[in-house]
């Protein structure tokens, strides 16, 4: 990580003169970049996946295609709920 990256700030970067870095998965060069070894904070990556954890247990595994809308059970479900 960079010295000056800040996920609290515009365009995550306190440096004010560099340029914005769009797609930060792919390679960039940054003029202004200074390792920050200490910049990585894994609580938010922690507590992100502790909400998905528990989205999943309210509504089921996102990643199923069995939860989606007009499925072939989709009818008797609708169905049951008046019984």
């Amino acid at each position: 990580m960079c010295l000056f990256y800040d996920p609290a700030v515009t365009e995550q970067c306190t440096e004010d003169d560099a340029e914005e870095v769009k797609e930060k998965a792919n390679t960039n060069f940054c003029d202004y970049f200074k390792p920050g070894f200490d910049r990585f904070d894994p609580a938010p990556v922690a507590a992100e996946g502790r909400a998905r954890n528990t989205l999943d247990a309210l509504f089921g595994d996102g990643d199923s295609d069995d939860d989606e809308p007009g499925g072939p059970d989709a009818a008797g479900d609708a169905e049951d709920l008046f019984r």
